[in-house]
């Protein structure tokens, strides 16, 4: 005893000096070499439990309990049953004597270790653990303790880490799932007890009624919270059922203030309930008193928080809320996560109706009361006073109510889904956060998608929804129209930042917007034509005020003047401006309702729209109101963004556009309109591509004529004026000053407009010759600079031409590849146009190559070009020159140039690396004996230049390029390995390998990737060798079954084994299905044996139980079941085997 004393003594203080600040690292090291000789000692757990009972200090208590845990988690097993009890006996002890004494992580951390006695025994040697649990929660001394354990329990019972064999992990569940009814029994006890500890304080002194205290009248308020003025509903004792109150006794605002001990007992008890919850099959548990319990606590939240309270109404009322408030609005929050675990499994109990109806009721109970306006709050708005938590996890409950149930009853005429909507719309409006309203906003999406799905699936007309819910979503988008114009919402609008950019690239305030005009679409697909009403008003108002501006420019001086400078003219119009500017945007957002099926019946509106935005775009680029003086810097930003988003918005219906050309072909006066239409367009267009247009319009207008010239592409713009100028201008260099993102969205435009198809000409009348003609002059002259530097004799030996020149080759090569990207899809004849005309290019482009290929950042350029080139041209290019450029890929890019540029170290070299093995794959894919002749070479580039100097890297830069391309050699070419008709290669003999070698290095470069640890890469070639077997049958190929099979097998377990890929598990065991079925009788009698016979760490009577626990079950479900087994019982043993001390017999089978 003395020297148990006296170790615990010198273990205070070694603790004790581990922690103090002034304990130097060297020490804290000493220390733990100390500490650690301690738990090695066998008889370790004996002291650590007289430590416990003869000590307070926490270090100390901490250090025993995890020698202790270690204990029990890896040597349990291999412990007398005397010592099992005298340990057990001891903790449940110190829990019992002390637990309302130890410090809270203290008591956890014990709690913990009697669990984890209870999953190695229970039910076998520990029959009364779980008894004894519920026996605690019973007990008003203990039920903190109690509930503490049954959370405890669920954390470490109910999903079980790998220190447990699988059956052992399916039992404790099963044993658990059985005790599920008896823990939500007792937890709903509890907390039911809590409410009727307090309910006589709140019958006492009864609670104000449910329309008391908001500060309006009667009438105003059934008003405000019945927003449609009309109700379906005919059954009133259905809807006064439902919106009742649960006849349970009083029903009470907020708990009165609870002592401490009576709140830590909810909280622990709704987060224990709330984890149950998380797992448990609720459909078979979950009842209707435990519901409303929930509920009840929920309700709490409701109240304001202590901080909002007493900031406003009378006396009385403060009085009562100071009463009534406490953080048991906090219990709100905890009983909301148990609702939304309901919710979130569609959990629908046996009594399946009374069920949905409480749920409802309950539902429409909160709504109320959450909405319900507040005499504390100076706006009245009760939201602004809740938990900000609260009303988030109250926001996530409306969106699972209304995703996951809604649809039960919303076709139910008799449910008052008006009502719902009504208590809905006046939650998302009172949002006191952005991000609050965002999530309403997504609810909407919900409801909205969940009508649009009824309509496509024919289950609801567009009569039927306008007669339901007409009122309601008018009156969702009227406010929606309010919430972003700054005429209705300035002062919340103006602290939108519209500067910073997102990880979207989009502004708070662009955020915003798009969020609310999303809105504003979906609506539209259910009521376009009054949705287009809606938005037509204001911005025909502000559209007006906008094209009267001009009169108040001022033209007498040198510069333009706005004579608008009083601070109130010009708030006036900052918001007219950015209200415009948001409803051309909502406009924009309606064009697709105009085209295909409906271009007829809403032709009226659609043309009443575009020829608005055309006067206002040919206006704004008269005007240059970007180039006008103005009093408010601000009224710059304004004016340039209503003329881009003026520009954007005829973008939008450029589909609408080209239907209208094809319908304008039929009558005289609709061509003429057309084609009026069209020139003011491009009379308004073409002006501003120049580098004194700011960036924003100028992105606007290239786009829109990106639109106009290949969407629309009419076929009189070649004689239309302004666009002649600007091919005139374009190919002598006038846009070279421009972005680089414009100048491909210019240069794409023109040269498309030559080379596609003009719509609704047949091909007699598309004057393809002159076309080509014009197309070979654009690009000759486009890229005339070029060609005359390539062709210079001192580009090779002349450092200083090479770099004066490089700006110039990086340039061209990024419009010809623009141009070459864009025509993929296009018709054969479109690119026989464009390979003709940049055929010179193409030459010239080889010939620099070989001056440049030291140069990376050329070469990249150079190769994104003939990967371009490549991928869309190769059938125009022709045979002969396509082998040229090969081989003068391949003999540039071999041996000691290769390996430079790889071990560069930089994205460019890894790009070009890429690129090229981009190009190799595109020639493997071709079919034509001509590419074949390359691919031997292509495999001895791949295999023995490529792949050893990529395999040992660490980073995945080209592997994966690497990888696809040895898939596609195999995919492709299998008759290269594999001879014979297509009979011999179906035959799962696999007779007639040929070029075996190679195909082995092949499979072995796969096979290497599964021993690393990109995740990626592993689950590139998983798929690529389950997408070779579906083709080809691989695992069937008599070298794979005899060569290769059981390492691919070895290497898939291993992983699953270690876990170290644990996100593609079910694609793992599925490859290793597959590869099983070749041969069901080989996998079970040969290749596991040999398997268990390379598994480490386990002895040969573990093995035999491994083995004989994997059913021999053929079906895709039972085998991956037994896979699990069978990996998770490795880990198991392996870890229980670890642990024992050197020289133990394990006993665990």
């Amino acid at each position: 005893m003395a020297d148990l004393k006296e170790s615990l003594k010198g273990l205070e203080g070694l603790l004790n000096e581990f922690f103090a600040p002034s304990t130097t690292n060297n020490r804290k090291r000493e220390i733990e070499a100390i500490l650690a000789n301690f738990t090695q000692m066998s008889n370790a757990w004996e002291m650590c439990l007289f430590f416990m009972s003869h000590t307070q200090n926490e270090y100390v208590m901490m250090f025993c309990l995890n020698v202790l845990e270690t204990l029990i988690s890896h040597r349990w097993v291999s412990l007398a049953a005397s010592d099992k009890v005298q340990i057990r006996t001891h903790l449940n002890q110190s829990l019992m004597n002390q637990h309302s004494n130890m410090l809270v992580y203290i008591r956890n951390k014990v709690a913990k270790l009697v669990v984890d006695i209870g999953r190695n025994d229970w039910p076998h040697f520990y029959p009364d653990f779980f008894s004894n649990i519920l026996q605690l929660v019973q007990q008003p001394e203990t039920a903190l303790l109690g509930v503490t354990l049954l959370q405890t329990a669920s954390e470490e019972l109910a999903a079980p880490r790998d220190d447990l064999s699988m059956a052992r992990k399916d039992e404790l569940y099963r044993l658990l799932l059985q005790q599920v009814p008896a823990v939500l029994g007792v937890l709903n006890n509890i907390l039911e007890s809590m409410l009727e500890k307090h309910r006589h304080l709140v019958a006492a002194t009864p609670p104000p009624s449910p329309t008391s205290g908001d500060g309006t009248p009667r009438t105003s308020r059934q008003a405000s919270r019945q927003l449609f003025s009309t109700s379906p509903i005919e059954n009133a004792k259905f809807v006064s059922l439902l919106l009742g109150s649960p006849s349970r006794g009083p029903q009470m605002e907020a708990l009165p203030p609870l002592d401490p001990a009576s709140q830590q007992l909810c909280w622990t008890s709704l987060t224990c309930l709330a984890h149950y919850l998380c797992w448990v099959p609720l459909s078979a548990v979950v009842r209707p008193n435990l519901l409303s319990t929930i509920f009840h606590f929920a309700a709490f939240g409701c109240q304001a928080r202590p901080d909002a309270a007493n900031q406003g109404g009378s006396p009385s009322s403060s009085a009562r809320e100071g009463a009534f408030s406490s953080s048991t609005h906090k219990l709100g929050v905890l009983a909301m996560n148990c609702i939304n675990e309901i919710l979130s499994k569609n959990c629908v109990p046996q009594e399946f109706e009374d069920f949905l109806l409480q749920m409802f009721q309950q539902t429409f109970n909160l709504l109320q009361k959450i909405t319900k306006e507040s005499n504390t709050s100076s706006s009245g708005n009760r939201l602004e006073e809740l938990d900000e938590v609260y009303v988030d996890k109250f926001t996530d409950f409306l969106q699972l109510f209304v995703s996951v149930h809604l649809r039960r009853f919303e076709s139910n005429p008799q449910f008052p889904v008006l009502e719902f909507l009504s208590l809905l719309f006046k939650y998302t409006f009172r949002q006191p956060t952005t991000e609050g309203y965002y999530s309403c906003l997504d609810i909407w999406i919900t409801f909205l998608d969940y009508l649009n799905n009824k309509l496509e699936t024919r289950q609801l007309t567009k009569e039927d929804i306008t007669n339901r819910y007409k009122e309601a979503l008018t009156s969702l988008l009227s406010s929606i129209l309010q919430k972003f114009q700054f005429r209705y919402n300035q002062a919340q609008l103006e602290e939108l930042d519209d500067e910073v950019l997102d990880d979207d690239e989009e502004t708070e305030w662009q955020h915003f917007l798009r969020q609310n005009l999303e809105i504003v679409a979906k609506v539209s697909e259910l009521m376009t034509s009054d949705v287009f009403q809606l938005v037509w008003t204001p911005f025909q108002e502000n559209a007006e005020t906008y094209l009267g501006i001009e009169k108040f420019v001022d033209v007498s001086g040198v510069e333009r003047r706005l004579r608008i400078s009083a601070e109130n003219g010009c708030r006036r119009l900052h918001c007219v401006l950015r209200d415009l500017s948001s409803l051309l945007q909502a406009l924009g957002r309606l064009a697709a309702h105009f085209t295909g099926e409906h271009f007829v019946d809403r032709f009226s509106n659609a043309l009443q729209i575009v020829l608005r935005l055309v006067q206002i775009c040919s206006y704004a680029s008269r005007m240059k109101f970007f180039e006008v003086t103005t009093s408010a810097g601000v009224l710059m930003q304004d004016f340039t963004e209503v003329h881009a988003q003026s520009l954007a918005a005829i973008k939008a219906y450029a589909h609408w556009m080209s239907q209208y050309y094809a319908e304008s072909e039929r009558t005289v006066q609709h061509k003429t309109d057309f084609h009026s239409m069209i020139v003011t367009v491009m009379e308004a267009v073409t002006p501003l591509i120049n580098k004194q247009t700011p960036d924003k319009i100028i992105q606007s207008s290239a786009h829109l004529l990106l639109s106009l010239m290949t969407t629309v592409r009419p076929a009189f713009l070649l004689q239309v004026q302004p666009v002649v100028t600007l091919y005139e201008c374009a190919s002598q260099g006038a846009c070279q000053n421009l972005v680089m993102e414009v100048q491909l969205l210019v240069y794409r435009s023109l040269s498309h407009y030559l080379l596609l198809p003009w719509p609704n000409l047949n091909s007699s009348q598309q004057d393809w010759e002159v076309r080509a003609a014009h197309h070979k002059s654009f690009i000759s002259q486009l890229t005339g600079q070029f060609v005359a530097v390539a062709m210079r004799p001192d580009l090779a030996t002349s450092k200083s031409t090479q770099e004066e020149a490089k700006p110039l080759m990086k340039r061209t090569m990024q419009v010809c590849q623009d141009l070459v990207e864009s025509l993929a899809g296009e018709v054969v004849r479109s690119k026989q146009i464009c390979c003709q005309s940049l055929t010179e290019l193409t030459q010239c482009t080889l010939n620099v190559f070989q001056v440049y290929v030291h140069d990376v950042e050329i070469v990249e350029h150079i190769m994104t070009y003939f990967l371009a080139m490549f991928q869309g041209l190769r059938v125009q290019m022709g045979v002969a020159f396509t082998e040229k450029v090969i081989h003068t890929f391949m003999n540039i890019f071999s041996g000691e140039l290769l390996t430079q540029t790889i071990h560069q170290e930089t994205s460019g070299a890894f790009r070009v690396i890429e690129n090229f093995l981009k190009i190799l794959e595109l020639i493997v894919q071709e079919p034509g004996s001509q590419f074949k002749a390359f691919l031997p070479r292509i495999i001895s580039i791949s295999m023995d230049q490529i792949y050893p100097i990529v395999a040992p890297r660490p980073s995945p830069d080209m592997k994966s390029a690497i990888y696809h391309l040895l898939h596609e050699i195999l995919t492709n070419n299998w008759r290269y390995f594999f001879k014979g008709s297509v009979l011999d290669m179906m035959n799962e003999s696999g007779d007639g390998l040929e070029n075996g070698a190679q195909f082995t290095s092949i499979l072995q470069a796969y096979g290497q990737s599964f021993l690393q640890t990109d995740i990626s890469i592993f689950r590139q070639n998983l798929e690529s060798l389950e997408a070779l077997h579906l083709k080809w049958k691989l695992y069937s190929k008599r070298i794979f079954r005899e060569v290769m099979i059981h390492q691919f097998l070895k290497v898939l377990l291993q992983v699953l084994v270690q876990k170290s890929h644990d996100l593609l598990q079910e694609e793992i065991v599925i490859s290793v299905y597959n590869m099983a079925a070749v041969d069901f009788d080989a996998f079970f009698s040969d290749f596991l044996p040999s398997f268990l016979t390379s598994v480490e760490g386990i002895d040969d009577g573990q093995k035999t139980i491994l083995a004989e626990n994997f059913q021999i079950d053929r079906d895709l479900p039972s085998f991956t079941q037994s896979v699990q087994r069978f990996v998770n019982d490795i880990r198991y043993y392996s870890l229980i085997n670890n642990s024992l001390p050197a020289g133990s017999v394990s006993l665990v089978r």
